[in-house]
Protein backbone atom coordinates (compact mmCIF):
# COMPACT_ATOMS: atom_id res chain seq x y z
CA UNK A 1 0.00 0.00 0.00
CA UNK A 2 1.46 3.38 -0.99
CA UNK A 3 1.87 6.25 1.46
CA UNK A 4 -0.93 8.11 -0.34
CA UNK A 5 -3.35 5.16 -0.06
CA UNK A 6 -2.50 4.74 3.63
CA UNK A 7 -3.18 8.44 4.20
CA UNK A 8 -6.41 8.34 2.20
CA UNK A 9 -7.55 5.23 4.09
CA UNK A 10 -6.84 6.82 7.46
CA UNK A 11 -8.68 10.00 6.41
CA UNK A 12 -11.74 8.06 5.30
CA UNK A 13 -11.91 5.57 8.17
CA UNK A 14 -10.88 7.64 11.15
CA UNK A 15 -12.24 10.37 13.30
CA UNK A 16 -9.93 13.32 13.86
CA UNK A 17 -9.58 15.09 17.16
CA UNK A 18 -8.48 18.70 17.50
CA UNK A 19 -7.41 20.78 20.48
CA UNK A 20 -8.01 19.98 24.09
CA UNK A 21 -6.67 21.56 27.25
CA UNK A 22 -6.25 19.72 30.51
CA UNK A 23 -8.86 21.75 32.40
CA UNK A 24 -11.63 20.04 34.33
CA UNK A 25 -14.24 21.51 31.95
CA UNK A 26 -12.21 20.64 28.88
CA UNK A 27 -13.99 20.33 25.55
CA UNK A 28 -12.58 19.01 22.29
CA UNK A 29 -13.95 18.97 18.77
CA UNK A 30 -14.14 15.71 16.85
CA UNK A 31 -14.55 15.58 13.10
CA UNK A 32 -16.69 12.83 11.64
CA UNK A 33 -15.58 12.15 8.05
CA UNK A 34 -18.04 12.26 5.16
CA UNK A 35 -19.53 8.93 4.16
CA UNK A 36 -22.02 7.41 1.74
CA UNK A 37 -24.57 4.65 2.16
CA UNK A 38 -25.55 2.67 -0.94
CA UNK A 39 -28.72 0.56 -1.12
CA UNK A 40 -30.56 -1.12 -3.99
CA UNK A 41 -32.97 1.83 -4.10
CA UNK A 42 -30.33 4.57 -4.13
CA UNK A 43 -27.58 6.24 -2.18
CA UNK A 44 -27.27 8.79 0.60
CA UNK A 45 -24.31 11.10 1.15
CA UNK A 46 -23.52 12.48 4.59
CA UNK A 47 -21.04 15.39 4.57
CA UNK A 48 -18.26 15.82 7.09
CA UNK A 49 -19.49 17.15 10.43
CA UNK A 50 -18.02 18.22 13.75
CA UNK A 51 -19.18 17.77 17.31
CA UNK A 52 -17.91 19.12 20.63
CA UNK A 53 -17.34 16.49 23.31
CA UNK A 54 -15.61 16.39 26.71
CA UNK A 55 -11.87 15.71 26.61
CA UNK A 56 -12.31 12.34 28.32
CA UNK A 57 -14.69 11.19 25.56
CA UNK A 58 -13.41 7.94 24.05
CA UNK A 59 -14.32 7.04 20.48
CA UNK A 60 -15.43 3.42 20.41
CA UNK A 61 -16.52 1.63 17.25
CA UNK A 62 -20.19 0.70 17.52
CA UNK A 63 -19.34 -2.98 17.13
CA UNK A 64 -17.44 -2.75 20.46
CA UNK A 65 -20.09 -0.70 22.29
CA UNK A 66 -22.38 -2.22 24.90
CA UNK A 67 -26.13 -1.84 24.82
CA UNK A 68 -28.26 -0.90 27.79
CA UNK A 69 -29.83 -4.18 28.94
CA UNK A 70 -32.52 -2.73 31.22
CA UNK A 71 -34.11 -0.84 28.37
CA UNK A 72 -37.45 -0.66 26.61
CA UNK A 73 -39.01 1.66 24.06
CA UNK A 74 -42.44 2.72 22.95
CA UNK A 75 -43.16 4.05 19.46
CA UNK A 76 -45.32 7.13 19.93
CA UNK A 77 -45.33 7.93 16.20
CA UNK A 78 -43.44 6.76 13.12
CA UNK A 79 -44.39 8.36 9.81
CA UNK A 80 -42.64 7.97 6.49
CA UNK A 81 -43.86 9.97 3.49
CA UNK A 82 -42.24 8.50 0.33
CA UNK A 83 -43.00 11.62 -1.76
CA UNK A 84 -43.89 14.96 -0.18
CA UNK A 85 -44.63 16.53 -3.58
CA UNK A 86 -41.49 18.68 -3.23
CA UNK A 87 -39.07 16.08 -4.68
CA UNK A 88 -38.35 14.87 -1.14
CA UNK A 89 -39.30 12.07 1.22
CA UNK A 90 -39.90 12.77 4.91
CA UNK A 91 -39.28 10.72 8.01
CA UNK A 92 -40.79 11.81 11.32
CA UNK A 93 -40.88 9.88 14.56
CA UNK A 94 -41.16 10.12 18.32
CA UNK A 95 -39.94 7.16 20.33
CA UNK A 96 -40.03 6.99 24.11
CA UNK A 97 -36.77 5.48 25.38
CA UNK A 98 -37.03 3.95 28.88
CA UNK A 99 -34.02 3.47 31.15
CA UNK A 100 -35.21 0.75 33.54
CA UNK A 101 -31.91 0.58 35.44
CA UNK A 102 -31.05 2.15 38.81
CA UNK A 103 -28.42 4.49 37.33
CA UNK A 104 -28.36 7.28 34.75
CA UNK A 105 -26.82 6.47 31.39
CA UNK A 106 -25.04 8.37 28.63
CA UNK A 107 -25.27 7.01 25.12
CA UNK A 108 -27.26 7.07 21.92
CA UNK A 109 -30.20 5.24 20.36
CA UNK A 110 -29.69 3.17 17.23
CA UNK A 111 -32.69 2.32 15.07
CA UNK A 112 -32.94 -0.67 12.76
CA UNK A 113 -35.31 0.02 9.87
CA UNK A 114 -36.54 -1.93 6.87
CA UNK A 115 -36.37 0.12 3.66
CA UNK A 116 -38.05 -1.75 0.82
CA UNK A 117 -36.88 -5.11 2.20
CA UNK A 118 -33.35 -4.01 3.14
CA UNK A 119 -32.57 -3.69 6.86
CA UNK A 120 -30.08 -1.12 8.07
CA UNK A 121 -29.18 0.49 11.38
CA UNK A 122 -28.25 4.04 12.19
CA UNK A 123 -28.16 6.71 14.86
CA UNK A 124 -30.44 9.26 13.18
CA UNK A 125 -28.73 12.13 15.01
CA UNK A 126 -28.63 14.30 11.85
CA UNK A 127 -32.18 15.67 11.85
CA UNK A 128 -32.91 14.77 15.45
CA UNK A 129 -34.87 17.26 17.50
CA UNK A 130 -33.89 15.49 20.72
CA UNK A 131 -31.16 12.81 20.81
CA UNK A 132 -31.55 11.40 24.35
CA UNK A 133 -27.80 11.35 24.94
CA UNK A 134 -28.50 11.05 28.67
CA UNK A 135 -31.36 9.25 30.39
CA UNK A 136 -31.71 9.43 34.17
CA UNK A 137 -32.25 6.31 36.30
CA UNK A 138 -35.75 4.82 36.11
CA UNK A 139 -36.87 7.52 33.66
CA UNK A 140 -37.61 8.15 30.01
CA UNK A 141 -36.67 10.44 27.16
CA UNK A 142 -38.50 11.17 23.90
CA UNK A 143 -36.25 10.67 20.86
CA UNK A 144 -37.70 13.00 18.20
CA UNK A 145 -36.73 13.18 14.54
CA UNK A 146 -37.99 15.10 11.51
CA UNK A 147 -36.07 15.26 8.25
CA UNK A 148 -36.73 15.53 4.53
CA UNK A 149 -34.38 13.87 2.04
CA UNK A 150 -34.02 14.47 -1.67
CA UNK A 151 -35.57 11.94 -4.03
CA UNK A 152 -32.71 12.54 -6.47
CA UNK A 153 -30.55 10.26 -4.32
CA UNK A 154 -33.06 7.42 -4.56
CA UNK A 155 -36.70 6.71 -3.83
CA UNK A 156 -37.77 4.43 -1.01
CA UNK A 157 -41.35 3.17 -1.23
CA UNK A 158 -41.76 2.01 2.36
CA UNK A 159 -39.82 2.39 5.59
CA UNK A 160 -40.72 0.54 8.77
CA UNK A 161 -39.14 0.42 12.21
CA UNK A 162 -37.74 -3.00 13.18
CA UNK A 163 -36.00 -2.37 16.53
CA UNK A 164 -34.36 0.21 18.80
CA UNK A 165 -31.28 -0.32 20.97
CA UNK A 166 -29.54 2.12 23.29
CA UNK A 167 -25.74 2.02 23.08
CA UNK A 168 -23.75 3.18 26.11
CA UNK A 169 -21.03 5.78 25.71
CA UNK A 170 -17.78 4.90 27.43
Amino acid sequence: MTKFSKLLFSLMSGVFIFGCSSDKDCVKTITIPAYSIHTPTGSSYYPESTREVSCDYVITPISESKTLTNFSYEVLSFNFTPDTGKNTSRLQFEIKLNNLSDFSVNGFPVLTVDADGLESSGGYSNGAISTCSKIEAKSSCIFSYDKESSLEIGKIKSLTLVAVKYYLAK
